[in-house]
């Protein structure tokens, strides 16, 4: 059974050692759980059991191990390495678990499909030294023979870069095929350059007004997207313990998730960090209203829930209810991701920093948001210029 014992760090935030023992040969296996402000001894009492429990079964079931574990894992993946033959084992046996410690469940997810759907099929019962350049490209260009989008071949193309390097690099082949094999360029009859989806400001009014025939909670999480431009799975995961009523904030602190072997989970945000952002003072006032409302049917620490019930809203509902919501009122496709690229486009556009709005969207890196954003329209093209000439006006009006 899961111990717990409470602590404190050095800068004084409260946390309790939630400890596994798992048995006399096994060192104990341990996390954190940090104590939530302003919560009552009963509330934390209740986390804290269903935290442990949690831990518990994580660690029985195998999913969580130590470093020592973890060194010895790759020992043996390593050892493992030298009776690969065709490049389907080394995926399985190698590849893959390799991505269970540094990639996201839904990047392994995406990895795993791509494999057995267009790498398996083509290259899977090949002995690895033995695959080559040509029959590489030959792959992907069958890809794009099939009408497939670029960004589909171009993963494709990283996903082998990725395997072929890993197993060079681990002296599983002499040579690397990928060396010599070039990165997919988009067919001639594809659209080139496209700008990102987003909708203008008056658009985005549009959309709010709307919103007042909806039902308060689905008011609510779109209200949420066009004003922060959180992602989906982001506003899924907030919990009533990220909502900051008096100051009009909120902290992104999970991103939950679905794939089809593991279903919901909740993980980290995309970058790994948690991040405090501005609301509007109106949506605080509709989140106010939606847990009195939520309460009333169920209690649960999750902002947005199933129908009814305490368990979290899937991640997958809004964009099946965006969806619906676009045909209700004539508005051109409609989804999160798009909510999203508005508020950085209006907001860029408008004036504001590329850094600032950076931060709010949780890039890991501000050159992302300048490579997706910095799309101009006419009228910033013009404000440009105008702040150019009033520039040059004041220090010729200095000089006289």
């Amino acid at each position: 059974m899961a111990s717990t014992r409470l602590k404190e760090t050095k800068d004084g935030r409260r946390f309790y050692e939630i400890r596994v023992n798992m048995g006399r040969d096994r060192p104990q296996l341990s996390t954190r759980w940090y104590v939530p402000a302003g919560w009552s001894k009963r509330a934390i009492d209740r986390e804290l059991a269903k935290q442990a429990a949690e831990f518990e079964l994580k660690c029985k079931a195998g999913e969580v191990q130590t470093i020592e574990e973890k060194r010895q894992a790759a020992a043996h993946a390593a050892t493992e390495a030298a009776k690969i033959l065709t490049l389907k084992q080394y995926g399985e046996r190698v590849y893959m678990p390799s991505l269970t410690v540094r990639c996201s469940e839904n990047t392994r997810s995406s990895f795993q499909s791509n494999l057995d759907k267009r790498i398996y099929p083509s290259l899977g019962e090949i002995k690895m030294p033995e695959i080559t350049p040509a029959q590489i490209s030959a792959l992907l260009l069958s890809i794009q023979a099939e009408g497939k989008a670029h960004s589909t071949v171009v993963k494709v193309y990283a996903i082998l870069h990725s395997l072929f390097k890993m197993a060079y690099m681990g002296d599983m082949i002499e040579r690397n095929p990928m060396d010599k094999v070039e990165r997919p360029k988009p067919r001639k009859d594809e659209v080139k350059g496209r700008e990102v989806e987003a909708y203008t400001a008056d658009e985005l009014r549009h959309i709010i007004e709307c919103l007042d025939k909806e039902p308060l909670k689905w008011r609510v999480y779109i209200h949420l997207l066009i004003d922060t431009g959180l992602r989906r799975g982001e506003c899924c995961a907030l919990r009533w313990e990220n909502i900051d009523f008096q100051d009009h904030r909120l902290t992104v602190a999970g991103n939950l998730c679905y794939t089809p072997k593991k279903g919901v989970y909740l993980d980290t945000p995309k970058n790994g960090k948690t991040r405090t952002i501005d609301i509007d003072p109106e949506i605080t006032a509709l989140l106010r209203q939606l847990r009195a409302e939520q309460a009333e049917k169920a209690i649960s620490c999750f902002v947005f829930t199933q129908e009814g019930s305490p368990e979290p809203m899937h991640p997958q509902s809004p964009t099946r209810y965006l969806k619906k919501f676009s045909e209700r009122y004539n508005i051109l496709d409609m989804h999160p991701h798009k909510l999203r690229h508005s508020f950085a486009s209006v907001a860029i556009t408008n004036g504001a920093d590329v850094a600032s709005v950076s931060e709010k969207l949780g890039h890991s890196d501000k050159a992302v948001t300048l490579r997706m954003y910095t799309h101009a329209d006419q009228e910033s093209i013009k404000r440009a210029g105008n702040i150019f000439r009033e520039a040059i006006k004041a220090k010729a009006e200095k000089k006289a």
